[in-house]
């Protein structure tokens, strides 16, 4: 055989000899066993072969049917990966031991300083190769006669492996040669029909199969051919109509609300992609995505229509939650600037004061300082939303924070014509930061105070449940809509003319920060009810 290259014409005795004249520049003895450098441990023998798993099997099949064709000939077949790492060896079994003698066993690899072999050669230069008795270099494989030929990739670019048969040289025979190829070229066949009936497979099992989207597939005129359950789950979702035996084989046309996108497809060519339907079922608007495109076959002519229904209420209702969540980085942002402009002035006032109170003491001073210290804390307040602080965590007794915040409350309240009544059952030691437990409870009070417009009660309710401090406050203002329970503690949501929707919100961050839990209870015409809960520290 010959074989061109940049320099000319090299023929397969030219590559033989150069590759012995390689071993003797080398100072390898001719007379001694071959070694072998290369060879695979385990772990990674195991992984290449499974990832070569189908063509050994497929090779396994070649194999048993040669062998048991009743030739007689003494032989082993070898696969190998692209690096001429031994896979699989099937065969005689003299043949075998002979191989496994001179050190030919699974995981071994080839290369060029192991001497000359076909699957070497077979590699290098891209195409089967022979070698038969002396063409080796070592004197014991002098009776043998070897064979390889590669195998490709679907595509046919790219070598990945090679098959091989080795026998004694007096079997030696160019059908052997023929074989070797006609099994490569059935091989490379096996794989690539394997590969498209999986494709097949996985289609079917992705259109038909899937829970994830309804799937309606209609001949050219819009029959209906097939459908997967779940669409008739995404159409009907009550149960009325789950038969699909009562549609397949009947126009898709009458299928609302999804018929129309198929009449446009079939007899308009307008392909329907990420079409957004909304209708209502059992009361609530669901909402879904649909496609409709058509394929078509060699000529060009319509063959199908396939249309997929996916379920997206769920991902609407997370865009909802990621545009609060934007709203509430926002929110923090303007809180953050608004807390340092308010912050300098409100310490400037602090100091000028606690300077004036000592040169002339001041009326009202100590509720002025009350005020200007609830001031700051609204301020920090604001700081939370944005720059979340590190909490300082303490053993804190819950009934005297509550004192402290109801303390601070009182003349605000006396103001507003608003009664504050107390029921200090139990109280219970917490981990907790103190300054924003305080600030929970006054963001609370604040908002009862805000239902009060004609003044009212407000009924604190001190007491512990099942390893929690509950703490409750009740108003009897107007109550609260479901829709308003329902959206309570989105960021800038507010029923009242100069809120901002943020006082809730944070009470859920320090909430959260602290394992704690809140419940809201309201009627309108009744009242407002809300109950803090913390968490009792056992070793307190």
């Amino acid at each position: 055989m010959i074989l061109d290259n940049r320099f000319g014409a090299i023929t397969d005795q030219e590559i033989i000899r150069q590759a012995k004249q390689h071993c003797i520049d080398k100072g390898m003895n001719p007379e001694l066993i071959p070694t072998h450098t290369h060879q695979l441990d385990h772990e990674v023998l195991a992984a290449r072969r499974e990832k070569y798993k189908e063509y050994i099997e497929v090779i396994q099949v070649f194999v048993n049917k040669f062998l048991t064709s009743g030739s007689g000939n003494p032989v082993v077949i070898t696969i190998t990966d692209h690096e001429g790492y031994i896979l699989d060896q099937a065969g005689d079994s003299t043949i075998i031991e002979t191989a496994r003698f001179l050190g030919i066993i699974d995981g071994m690899g080839y290369s060029q300083e192991d001497g000359p072999s076909s699957i070497h050669l077979c590699l290098q230069y891209k195409r089967p190769f022979t070698l038969i008795g002396e063409d080796h270099f070592h004197q014991i494989l002098h009776r043998m006669a070897c064979y390889s030929a590669p195998f490709h990739n679907e595509n046919g670019t790219k070598i990945i492996g090679t098959i091989s048969l080795m026998t004694h040289k007096e079997y030696a025979h160019p059908h052997l040669h023929a074989l070797l190829c006609t099994m490569a070229d059935s091989l490379e066949r096996e794989m690539v029909t394997r590969k498209q009936n999986t494709q097949l497979q996985t289609l079917n099992q992705v259109l038909l199969r899937t829970n994830h989207y309804g799937v309606i597939i209609t001949d050219a005129k819009g029959r209906i051919l097939e459908m997967n359950q779940h669409s008739l789950r995404l159409l009907y979702p009550e149960g009325s109509d789950k038969d699909r035996d009562k549609y397949v084989n009947r126009s898709v046309f009458n299928l609302k609300p999804i018929g129309e996108y198929y009449e446009r497809v079939i007899y308009q060519q307008e392909i329907c992609i990420g079409k957004e339907l909304s209708f209502e079922i059992s009361g609530s608007v669901n909402h879904y995505i649909l496609d409709v495109q058509p394929a078509y076959d060699r000529e060009g002519g319509l063959m199908r229509v396939v249309g997929s229904l996916r379920d997206i209420t769920e991902m609407k209702r997370t865009e909802e939650v990621l545009r609060n969540t934007e709203k509430l980085v926002f929110a923090g942002q303007v809180a953050v600037s608004i807390a340092h402009e308010v912050r300098n002035p409100l310490t400037t006032v602090k100091g000028m004061l606690q300077l004036a109170n000592k040169e002339v003491r001041l009326r009202h001073y100590d509720l002025i300082m009350s005020e200007l210290e609830r001031a700051n804390l609204m301020v920090g307040e604001f700081m939370i939303l944005g720059k979340p602080q590190a909490a300082i965590f303490k053993l804190e007794d819950c009934g005297e924070i509550l004192q402290e915040a109801l303390h601070l409350f009182t003349i605000q309240a006396k103001l507003s014509e608003i009664e504050i009544t107390q029921h200090l059952a139990e109280s219970a030691t917490i981990l907790c930061d103190r300054n924003q437990i305080k600030q929970v409870f006054l963001n609370i009070l604040k908002n009862a105070m805000e239902a009060l417009l004609q003044g009212g009660n407000i009924h604190v309710l001190l007491d512990v449940h099942e390893g929690y401090q509950c703490v409750t406050f009740t108003d009897n203002g107007s109550g609260m809509t479901e829709e308003v329970l329902r959206r309570i503690g989105e960021p800038f949501h507010t029923t009242k003319p100069d809120g901002n929707g943020l006082g809730i919100m944070i009470v859920q961050r320090i909430m959260e920060s602290h394992q704690g839990k809140m419940n809201i209870r309201s009627e309108i015409g009744c009242g407002t009810s809300v109950e803090i809960m913390l968490p009792i520290n056992r070793n307190g």
